[in-house]
């Protein structure tokens, strides 16, 4: 190319302008590639990593709430502090980078070479040196260290949204398993037909989620569940972890009632409780009773029909205190202290397994329509005991003649007949459960050894619903028979069944009641209630009392 004499300089000067840019460029490539392309992504790496601290086990987050007072547990990690950590990491990596960038690269570095200073910021003692620093050194490195700068920070925003998206498929699986897990659980809970209640008095109230104590701390967590502390555990605040599911082994922990903060039986949440009250008059017989049917159970299993165990040590303290106050008196006094706290017994034959609830009113619980309504334990009932004492009967009273009439008085009859106490009794059963004709009824004539004795009434046969009709109760039959959806009929010396020296035939037979209760919830225990619906014809001699000197003398059963 032909330069003109006009032209010559200008070209020149073009000439040397693209050469220092060539030169600026290889320089700034130098510079990025082997020093701040690397330099920058160290330093935002590491800006990320110490963001997803503390790193220091029992360090607390100053960005993140500490453990309120509602739920003694820390928030799993995955429902807040990730995003907080990626939030934070997102912010922090490239703030790092454009920090370093800043100084020391362009405070520094390429200020004091501009200067004609050496990087570290000693002057250079030649003009020479300084010339070359500012012209042929200083743009190049000032120009590398934008570039990596700018290179670092695409490359780390790449790995940072790569990672918010794993963090999110993350978080999405977790999310998913909550509800997951607690389908789960509830799908096996409806299955099964668990549905846990209250035992204790005043309470009886549903229970969808207990109360679990922590081993270590004993903090009470109500929120032990699947969810926002924790998918498959939750950790408590003094840093046990402790499962989150039943199927986990939240079961093992101890757990107490939301409402009354009383406790739990362990077997509450596993197995299907089946409730059941004893319904009967002040003397009826409800207390030997049910200490009879308990001794019946246990006369079953030790004959390997059944296995039984109590619930809690409460409950297996309260059958020893009332059999020895049995072996002691003979007779058991009447039930006080307002509502009863169930009586529980984990009853199994073969595979299945069903959860007991005995429930032993005081007899003027049904004395009138609103003490009925106040027993709201019957609002959960699955079958009923109808403890018909029919000495307390005024048909079956004018049929007895002056010598059975004197030992009907010393059985101490209730004061309220069979009759009188269903019609108190059916109404606010409707209203309480909404389920009455679904529901079953066994009805257990008491005080058997005293009936055997008397001789202006026929003898209880195998089938007590006829004999209840032959002694003026007909009535009450064809109304149980409408009323529940089954009805079945035993008469019971729960004397003879209970004390000292007892009967063990009749302790089994005590238990059948219960026992065909037990089989409609699906227990197999069908073939241990025998065909009739009622006891056989054998009399049930009475035991006397060791004070009891005098013919004729009975406790009441």
């Amino acid at each position: 190319m032909n330069v003109g004499t006009d032209g010559g300089p200008v070209g020149t000067a073009l000439l040397l302008v693209l050469v220092l840019l060539a030169w600026a460029g290889v320089v700034a490539a130098a510079v990025c590639v082997f020093r701040t392309l690397w330099e920058f992504l160290g330093r935002g790496v590491q800006a990320v990593w110490q963001q997803l601290g503390p790193w220091r086990a029992g360090s607390t987050d100053p960005r993140l709430a500490g453990v309120g007072g509602g739920e003694p547990a820390h928030l799993a990690y995955w429902w807040r502090q990730s995003w907080a950590d990626a939030r934070s990491a997102g912010y922090a990596g490239p703030g790092a980078v454009w920090s370093a960038f800043t100084d020391p690269w362009t405070d520094r570095t390429a200020r004091n070479l501009f200067h004609g200073r050496r990087a570290s910021g000693v002057r250079a003692s030649a003009p020479l040196y300084r010339f070359l620093l500012v012209v042929f050194v200083a743009p190049g490195t000032a120009a590398g260290a934008l570039v990596g700068a700018v290179l670092a920070t695409l490359l780390l925003g790449m790995v940072l949204a790569l990672f918010a998206l794993l963090l999110a498929v993350v978080w999405a699986g977790w999310a998913a398993g909550v509800p997951v897990l607690r389908g789960v659980e509830r799908g096996r809970l409806l299955l099964r037909g668990i549905r846990v209640k209250c035992p204790h008095p005043g309470c009886y109230a549903p229970v969808p989620l207990a109360l679990h104590r922590c081993p270590n701390c004993r903090a009470l967590h109500a929120e032990l569940r699947p969810g926002r502390y924790g998918v498959l555990w939750h950790v408590c605040r003094c840093g046990h972890r402790m499962p989150a599911s039943r199927l986990l082994g939240r079961g093992k922990l101890t757990a107490l009632c939301p409402r009354c903060e009383q406790f739990l039986p362990r077997a509450a949440g596993t197995l299907r409780v089946v409730h059941t009250p004893l319904v009967g008059g002040t003397s009826s017989g409800k207390t030997m009773l049910m200490a009879a049917m308990v001794e019946g159970l246990q006369a079953w299993a030790r004959q390997g029909e059944l296995r039984v165990e109590y619930a809690t040590v409460d409950d297996r303290r309260t059958q020893t205190g009332l059999n020895q106050e049995l072996n002691r008196t003979g007779w058991a006094h009447a039930t006080t202290g307002g509502q009863p706290r169930a009586l529980m017994l984990t009853v199994a034959r073969g595979r299945r397994r069903r959860l007991l609830y005995l429930y032993d009113p005081m007899g003027e619980s049904v004395s009138d329509a609103e003490r009925v309504r106040a027993q709201h334990y019957l609002a959960h009932a699955d079958g009923v005991v109808l403890v018909a004492d029919v000495l307390a009967d005024p048909k079956v009273r004018g049929l007895l003649g002056p010598e059975d009439t004197e030992r009907t008085d010393r059985a101490r009859p209730s004061a309220q007949g069979p009759w009188e106490t269903y019609q108190r009794l059916t109404g606010e059963l409707a209203a309480l459960t909404g389920r009455r004709s679904r529901m079953s009824v066994a009805t257990v004539v008491t005080k058997r050894d005293v009936l055997d004795r008397l001789t202006s009434l026929p003898v209880p046969g195998a089938r007590i619903d006829d004999w209840l009709a032959d002694v003026g109760l007909g009535s009450l039959v064809r109304a149980l028979g409408h009323d529940f959806r089954a009805a079945r009929y035993w008469a019971v010396s729960a004397h003879a069944a209970t004390g000292t020296g007892p009967l063990e035939s009749e302790q089994r037979r005590a238990a059948e009641p219960v026992l065909w209760l037990l089989a409609a919830s699906g227990l197999r225990t069908g073939p241990l209630t025998g065909s009739g619906g009622g006891t056989g014809g054998r009399p049930v001699r009475p035991r006397r009392r060791p004070d009891e000197a005098e013919e004729g003398k009975y406790s009441p059963a």
